[in-house]
Protein backbone atom coordinates (compact mmCIF):
# COMPACT_ATOMS: atom_id res chain seq x y z
CA UNK A 1 0.00 0.00 0.00
CA UNK A 2 0.97 3.56 -1.08
CA UNK A 3 2.47 5.10 2.27
CA UNK A 4 1.08 8.27 1.17
CA UNK A 5 -2.28 6.99 2.41
CA UNK A 6 -1.30 5.91 5.23
CA UNK A 7 0.43 9.64 6.00
CA UNK A 8 -2.85 11.04 4.77
CA UNK A 9 -4.95 8.84 7.45
CA UNK A 10 -2.95 9.67 10.43
CA UNK A 11 -3.24 13.29 9.16
CA UNK A 12 -6.81 13.26 8.96
CA UNK A 13 -6.93 11.06 12.27
CA UNK A 14 -5.04 13.83 14.45
CA UNK A 15 -6.80 16.57 13.14
CA UNK A 16 -10.10 14.91 13.93
CA UNK A 17 -8.85 14.32 17.40
CA UNK A 18 -7.63 17.71 17.91
CA UNK A 19 -11.17 18.69 16.81
CA UNK A 20 -13.13 16.92 19.49
CA UNK A 21 -10.75 17.61 22.56
CA UNK A 22 -10.89 21.90 21.45
CA UNK A 23 -14.50 20.80 20.91
CA UNK A 24 -14.68 19.71 24.43
CA UNK A 25 -12.81 22.35 25.61
CA UNK A 26 -14.99 24.57 25.00
CA UNK A 27 -18.21 22.62 24.46
CA UNK A 28 -18.03 23.36 28.51
CA UNK A 29 -17.66 27.06 28.20
CA UNK A 30 -20.35 27.29 25.24
CA UNK A 31 -22.95 25.81 27.82
CA UNK A 32 -22.05 27.16 31.31
CA UNK A 33 -22.66 30.55 29.27
CA UNK A 34 -25.72 29.34 27.52
CA UNK A 35 -27.20 28.32 30.84
CA UNK A 36 -25.69 31.16 32.34
CA UNK A 37 -27.73 33.68 29.60
CA UNK A 38 -31.08 31.45 29.94
CA UNK A 39 -31.00 31.62 33.81
CA UNK A 40 -30.26 35.49 34.02
CA UNK A 41 -27.02 35.58 35.16
CA UNK A 42 -23.59 36.47 34.07
CA UNK A 43 -21.09 33.16 33.77
CA UNK A 44 -17.98 32.70 33.21
CA UNK A 45 -15.91 35.87 32.00
CA UNK A 46 -12.79 36.74 34.09
CA UNK A 47 -10.08 34.04 32.83
CA UNK A 48 -9.14 35.51 29.21
CA UNK A 49 -11.50 38.47 27.16
CA UNK A 50 -15.48 36.83 27.48
CA UNK A 51 -13.97 34.05 29.13
CA UNK A 52 -12.10 32.24 26.46
CA UNK A 53 -9.31 31.09 28.39
CA UNK A 54 -11.78 29.36 31.28
CA UNK A 55 -11.27 25.91 29.97
CA UNK A 56 -7.84 26.07 30.14
CA UNK A 57 -7.88 27.09 33.58
CA UNK A 58 -10.15 23.93 33.91
CA UNK A 59 -7.87 21.68 32.57
CA UNK A 60 -4.66 23.22 34.98
CA UNK A 61 -6.49 22.60 37.80
CA UNK A 62 -7.42 19.25 37.07
CA UNK A 63 -3.91 18.08 36.22
CA UNK A 64 -2.87 19.49 39.12
CA UNK A 65 -5.51 18.28 41.69
CA UNK A 66 -5.02 15.13 43.97
CA UNK A 67 -6.73 11.86 42.87
CA UNK A 68 -7.56 9.92 45.03
CA UNK A 69 -8.34 5.91 45.10
CA UNK A 70 -10.36 4.10 47.57
CA UNK A 71 -9.28 1.14 49.34
CA UNK A 72 -10.96 -1.41 48.64
CA UNK A 73 -11.76 -1.00 45.23
CA UNK A 74 -10.42 -3.27 42.06
CA UNK A 75 -7.94 -0.73 41.37
CA UNK A 76 -7.17 -2.07 37.32
CA UNK A 77 -10.71 -1.91 36.57
CA UNK A 78 -11.04 1.58 38.63
CA UNK A 79 -7.98 2.97 36.58
CA UNK A 80 -9.69 1.20 32.65
CA UNK A 81 -12.82 2.23 33.51
CA UNK A 82 -12.85 5.93 32.07
CA UNK A 83 -10.38 5.14 29.38
CA UNK A 84 -12.97 2.15 28.37
CA UNK A 85 -15.47 5.39 28.65
CA UNK A 86 -13.15 7.57 26.47
CA UNK A 87 -11.92 6.26 23.70
CA UNK A 88 -15.12 5.10 22.18
CA UNK A 89 -16.60 8.47 22.10
CA UNK A 90 -13.33 9.95 20.25
CA UNK A 91 -13.01 6.69 17.78
CA UNK A 92 -16.73 7.05 16.41
CA UNK A 93 -16.57 10.23 14.48
CA UNK A 94 -14.12 8.26 11.99
CA UNK A 95 -17.29 7.52 9.72
CA UNK A 96 -18.49 11.22 9.55
CA UNK A 97 -17.86 12.56 6.95
CA UNK A 98 -17.02 16.46 7.28
CA UNK A 99 -17.01 17.62 3.75
CA UNK A 100 -16.89 16.47 0.42
CA UNK A 101 -13.39 16.68 -1.17
CA UNK A 102 -10.97 19.08 -2.88
CA UNK A 103 -7.59 18.77 -4.69
CA UNK A 104 -4.06 19.44 -2.95
CA UNK A 105 -2.23 22.27 -4.54
CA UNK A 106 0.93 21.11 -6.31
CA UNK A 107 0.63 17.49 -5.44
CA UNK A 108 -2.42 17.14 -7.50
CA UNK A 109 -4.02 14.88 -4.73
CA UNK A 110 -7.90 14.47 -4.13
CA UNK A 111 -8.49 14.81 -0.23
CA UNK A 112 -12.18 13.55 1.09
CA UNK A 113 -13.24 15.21 4.02
CA UNK A 114 -13.68 12.02 6.12
CA UNK A 115 -11.26 10.14 7.87
CA UNK A 116 -12.87 6.23 6.26
CA UNK A 117 -16.39 5.98 4.22
CA UNK A 118 -17.14 2.43 5.28
CA UNK A 119 -20.00 0.97 3.48
CA UNK A 120 -21.51 -0.23 6.64
CA UNK A 121 -21.02 3.12 8.26
CA UNK A 122 -24.18 3.09 10.53
CA UNK A 123 -23.43 -0.05 11.64
CA UNK A 124 -20.00 0.76 12.53
CA UNK A 125 -21.99 3.69 14.54
CA UNK A 126 -24.03 1.46 16.58
CA UNK A 127 -21.48 -0.78 17.31
CA UNK A 128 -19.05 1.62 18.94
CA UNK A 129 -21.95 3.89 20.87
CA UNK A 130 -22.60 0.69 22.87
CA UNK A 131 -19.16 0.23 24.44
CA UNK A 132 -18.91 3.10 26.42
CA UNK A 133 -21.80 2.20 28.39
CA UNK A 134 -19.51 -0.65 29.65
CA UNK A 135 -17.38 1.91 31.02
CA UNK A 136 -19.53 3.43 33.33
CA UNK A 137 -20.58 -0.38 33.99
CA UNK A 138 -17.26 -0.89 35.66
CA UNK A 139 -16.48 2.47 36.98
CA UNK A 140 -19.87 1.70 39.42
CA UNK A 141 -18.87 -1.79 40.36
CA UNK A 142 -15.12 -1.70 40.56
CA UNK A 143 -15.40 1.44 43.07
CA UNK A 144 -16.99 -0.97 45.52
CA UNK A 145 -19.63 2.14 46.40
CA UNK A 146 -23.29 1.37 46.74
CA UNK A 147 -24.26 4.49 45.22
CA UNK A 148 -21.49 4.04 41.99
CA UNK A 149 -22.81 0.35 41.71
CA UNK A 150 -26.36 1.60 41.42
CA UNK A 151 -25.52 4.44 38.81
CA UNK A 152 -23.92 2.00 36.87
CA UNK A 153 -26.93 -0.46 36.88
CA UNK A 154 -29.39 2.85 35.98
CA UNK A 155 -27.31 3.58 32.87
CA UNK A 156 -26.84 0.02 31.80
CA UNK A 157 -30.53 -0.26 31.87
CA UNK A 158 -31.13 3.30 30.14
CA UNK A 159 -28.98 2.19 27.22
CA UNK A 160 -30.79 -0.55 26.60
CA UNK A 161 -34.39 1.13 26.95
CA UNK A 162 -33.60 4.12 24.63
CA UNK A 163 -31.19 2.38 22.38
CA UNK A 164 -33.65 0.29 20.53
CA UNK A 165 -35.73 3.50 19.71
CA UNK A 166 -32.20 4.85 18.54
CA UNK A 167 -31.50 1.76 16.43
CA UNK A 168 -35.02 1.94 14.75
CA UNK A 169 -34.51 5.62 13.80
CA UNK A 170 -31.04 4.45 12.37
CA UNK A 171 -33.06 2.39 10.17
CA UNK A 172 -35.65 5.02 8.87
CA UNK A 173 -32.51 7.11 7.83
CA UNK A 174 -31.26 4.03 6.11
CA UNK A 175 -34.12 2.95 4.16
CA UNK A 176 -34.67 6.92 3.38
CA UNK A 177 -31.02 7.02 1.85
CA UNK A 178 -30.82 3.30 0.48
CA UNK A 179 -27.43 3.13 2.02
CA UNK A 180 -25.81 2.18 5.19
CA UNK A 181 -22.79 4.56 4.05
CA UNK A 182 -22.69 7.93 5.81
CA UNK A 183 -21.55 10.02 2.98
CA UNK A 184 -24.49 8.27 0.76
CA UNK A 185 -26.73 9.09 3.09
CA UNK A 186 -25.50 12.72 3.09
CA UNK A 187 -25.62 12.98 -1.01
CA UNK A 188 -29.16 11.42 -0.66
CA UNK A 189 -30.12 14.78 0.95
CA UNK A 190 -29.21 16.95 -1.48
CA UNK A 191 -32.99 17.17 -2.70
CA UNK A 192 -34.67 17.50 0.66
CA UNK A 193 -33.90 16.77 4.21
CA UNK A 194 -34.32 13.56 6.22
CA UNK A 195 -36.08 15.91 8.65
CA UNK A 196 -38.46 16.66 6.89
CA UNK A 197 -39.37 13.79 5.14
CA UNK A 198 -39.38 11.79 8.73
CA UNK A 199 -39.36 14.85 11.38
CA UNK A 200 -40.82 12.42 14.17
CA UNK A 201 -37.91 9.88 13.56
CA UNK A 202 -36.01 13.11 13.48
CA UNK A 203 -37.43 14.12 16.72
CA UNK A 204 -37.13 10.32 18.58
CA UNK A 205 -33.51 10.55 17.34
CA UNK A 206 -32.64 13.94 19.30
CA UNK A 207 -34.70 12.24 22.70
CA UNK A 208 -33.28 9.34 22.63
CA UNK A 209 -29.79 10.42 22.50
CA UNK A 210 -30.56 12.68 25.56
CA UNK A 211 -30.76 9.52 26.99
CA UNK A 212 -27.83 7.98 25.68
CA UNK A 213 -25.53 10.53 26.67
CA UNK A 214 -26.91 10.68 30.32
CA UNK A 215 -28.11 14.42 29.95
CA UNK A 216 -31.27 15.93 31.45
CA UNK A 217 -33.54 14.94 32.01
CA UNK A 218 -32.21 11.63 31.57
CA UNK A 219 -29.40 11.83 33.62
CA UNK A 220 -30.41 9.23 36.33
CA UNK A 221 -27.31 7.46 36.16
CA UNK A 222 -25.79 10.52 38.39
CA UNK A 223 -28.96 11.90 40.28
CA UNK A 224 -27.14 13.76 43.00
CA UNK A 225 -30.31 13.98 45.08
CA UNK A 226 -30.29 10.08 45.12
CA UNK A 227 -26.84 8.68 43.93
CA UNK A 228 -24.37 11.33 45.70
CA UNK A 229 -22.78 11.63 42.41
CA UNK A 230 -23.44 7.97 40.72
CA UNK A 231 -20.82 5.93 38.89
CA UNK A 232 -18.17 8.52 39.36
CA UNK A 233 -18.88 9.48 42.88
CA UNK A 234 -15.11 7.84 44.15
CA UNK A 235 -13.31 9.17 40.64
CA UNK A 236 -11.45 12.85 41.21
CA UNK A 237 -8.83 14.99 39.59
CA UNK A 238 -7.97 13.51 35.86
CA UNK A 239 -9.88 9.87 36.07
CA UNK A 240 -13.04 12.34 36.70
CA UNK A 241 -11.65 14.54 33.97
CA UNK A 242 -11.91 11.63 31.61
CA UNK A 243 -15.64 10.65 32.36
CA UNK A 244 -15.99 14.59 31.75
CA UNK A 245 -14.87 14.88 28.43
CA UNK A 246 -16.27 11.73 27.54
CA UNK A 247 -19.72 13.08 27.76
CA UNK A 248 -19.26 16.14 26.53
CA UNK A 249 -17.30 14.40 23.20
CA UNK A 250 -20.40 11.94 23.25
CA UNK A 251 -22.55 15.26 22.87
CA UNK A 252 -20.29 16.62 19.98
CA UNK A 253 -20.59 13.62 18.28
CA UNK A 254 -23.89 12.39 18.75
CA UNK A 255 -25.05 15.46 17.51
CA UNK A 256 -22.69 15.22 14.20
CA UNK A 257 -24.41 12.09 13.67
CA UNK A 258 -28.17 14.06 14.34
CA UNK A 259 -26.59 16.21 11.28
CA UNK A 260 -25.68 13.32 8.80
CA UNK A 261 -28.32 11.50 9.21
CA UNK A 262 -31.28 13.76 9.64
CA UNK A 263 -29.98 17.24 9.04
CA UNK A 264 -27.94 16.98 5.37
CA UNK A 265 -24.68 16.50 7.18
CA UNK A 266 -22.05 18.70 4.98
CA UNK A 267 -24.66 19.70 2.67
CA UNK A 268 -26.58 23.08 2.80
CA UNK A 269 -30.04 24.05 2.44
CA UNK A 270 -31.69 21.78 -0.35
CA UNK A 271 -32.69 25.35 -1.77
CA UNK A 272 -29.51 26.25 -2.39
CA UNK A 273 -27.74 23.20 -4.03
CA UNK A 274 -27.96 24.86 -7.45
CA UNK A 275 -26.37 28.22 -6.13
CA UNK A 276 -22.56 29.39 -5.36
CA UNK A 277 -23.27 28.51 -1.49
CA UNK A 278 -23.73 24.78 -2.72
CA UNK A 279 -20.63 22.78 -1.34
CA UNK A 280 -20.01 20.93 -4.95
CA UNK A 281 -19.30 24.62 -5.77
CA UNK A 282 -17.65 25.95 -2.71
CA UNK A 283 -16.12 22.60 -1.23
CA UNK A 284 -14.50 24.45 1.92
CA UNK A 285 -18.47 25.03 2.99
CA UNK A 286 -19.11 21.89 3.59
CA UNK A 287 -17.38 21.43 7.27
CA UNK A 288 -18.75 24.99 7.66
CA UNK A 289 -22.60 24.10 7.81
CA UNK A 290 -22.23 20.93 9.85
CA UNK A 291 -20.84 23.22 12.53
CA UNK A 292 -23.59 25.52 12.46
CA UNK A 293 -25.72 22.43 12.71
CA UNK A 294 -23.66 20.93 15.70
CA UNK A 295 -23.83 24.45 17.26
CA UNK A 296 -27.33 24.27 16.82
CA UNK A 297 -28.01 20.79 18.06
CA UNK A 298 -26.07 21.24 20.81
CA UNK A 299 -27.89 24.56 21.96
CA UNK A 300 -31.22 22.10 22.32
CA UNK A 301 -29.27 19.74 24.39
CA UNK A 302 -28.41 22.76 26.58
CA UNK A 303 -31.58 24.89 26.97
CA UNK A 304 -33.00 21.01 28.00
CA UNK A 305 -30.80 20.66 30.49
CA UNK A 306 -32.11 24.52 31.59
CA UNK A 307 -35.60 23.84 31.87
CA UNK A 308 -36.92 20.47 32.56
CA UNK A 309 -36.60 18.77 35.39
CA UNK A 310 -34.90 15.29 35.94
CA UNK A 311 -37.60 12.12 35.08
CA UNK A 312 -38.78 10.01 38.02
CA UNK A 313 -36.66 6.44 37.35
CA UNK A 314 -39.29 4.13 37.08
CA UNK A 315 -41.47 6.89 34.60
CA UNK A 316 -37.94 7.20 32.51
CA UNK A 317 -38.17 3.71 31.92
CA UNK A 318 -41.96 3.58 31.04
CA UNK A 319 -41.65 6.17 28.70
CA UNK A 320 -38.64 4.34 26.89
CA UNK A 321 -40.50 1.03 26.34
CA UNK A 322 -44.24 1.97 26.30
CA UNK A 323 -43.68 5.24 24.47
CA UNK A 324 -40.47 5.53 22.35
CA UNK A 325 -39.99 2.29 21.30
CA UNK A 326 -43.93 2.05 19.53
CA UNK A 327 -43.98 5.14 18.16
CA UNK A 328 -40.30 4.29 16.51
CA UNK A 329 -41.31 1.11 14.62
CA UNK A 330 -44.36 3.04 13.57
CA UNK A 331 -42.31 5.32 11.94
CA UNK A 332 -40.12 2.73 10.58
CA UNK A 333 -43.39 1.13 9.28
CA UNK A 334 -44.76 4.16 7.83
CA UNK A 335 -41.34 5.23 6.48
CA UNK A 336 -41.22 2.04 4.25
CA UNK A 337 -45.34 2.28 3.31
CA UNK A 338 -44.59 5.84 1.80
CA UNK A 339 -41.23 4.53 0.05
CA UNK A 340 -43.11 1.78 -1.67
CA UNK A 341 -46.07 4.06 -2.40
CA UNK A 342 -43.37 6.59 -4.02
CA UNK A 343 -41.90 3.90 -6.03
CA UNK A 344 -45.44 1.88 -7.53
CA UNK A 345 -47.60 5.71 -7.87
CA UNK A 346 -45.40 8.51 -7.76
CA UNK A 347 -42.49 10.45 -5.97
CA UNK A 348 -45.31 12.87 -4.61
CA UNK A 349 -46.82 9.31 -2.45
CA UNK A 350 -43.23 10.24 -0.10
CA UNK A 351 -45.07 12.84 1.42
CA UNK A 352 -47.64 10.28 3.28
CA UNK A 353 -44.31 9.56 5.34
CA UNK A 354 -44.43 12.67 7.44
CA UNK A 355 -48.23 12.86 7.37
CA UNK A 356 -49.05 9.47 8.33
CA UNK A 357 -46.08 9.56 11.18
CA UNK A 358 -47.22 12.98 12.46
CA UNK A 359 -50.44 12.00 12.55
CA UNK A 360 -48.86 8.84 15.08
CA UNK A 361 -47.01 11.55 17.39
CA UNK A 362 -50.24 13.21 18.05
CA UNK A 363 -51.83 10.37 18.82
CA UNK A 364 -49.29 9.13 20.99
CA UNK A 365 -48.70 12.49 22.91
CA UNK A 366 -52.91 12.22 23.27
CA UNK A 367 -53.11 8.64 24.78
CA UNK A 368 -49.77 9.65 27.27
CA UNK A 369 -51.92 12.94 28.69
CA UNK A 370 -54.69 10.69 28.78
CA UNK A 371 -52.80 7.94 30.68
CA UNK A 372 -51.63 10.95 32.90
CA UNK A 373 -54.94 12.07 33.99
CA UNK A 374 -55.87 9.30 35.00
CA UNK A 375 -52.94 8.37 37.18
CA UNK A 376 -53.69 11.82 38.69
CA UNK A 377 -57.37 11.04 38.94
CA UNK A 378 -57.12 7.70 40.50
CA UNK A 379 -54.08 9.26 43.23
Amino acid sequence: MDWTLWLEWIIKAVVMLLVLLTGFAYLTLYERRALARIQVRIGPNRAGWQGLLQPIADAVKLIFKEELTPARTDKLIFILAPIVTVVPAMIIAAVIPLGTQFTLPFFNRVIKLYVADINVGVLYLTAIASIAVYGIVLAGWSSNNKYALLGGMRSTAQMISYELALGLCFVVAILLGNSMSLVNIVEAQKDMWFAVVQPVGALIFLVATLAEVNRAPFDMPEAEQELAAGYHTEYSGMKFALFFMAEYEKMIVICMIAATLYFGGYREFWFLKDTFLSVDRTWWLGPIYLLLKVVVLLFFMIWIRATWPRIRYDRLMAFGWKVMLPLSIAVVFFTALGILLAAQYGGIYIWSIPILSIFAGMLTVLLVNSSLRRKVANA
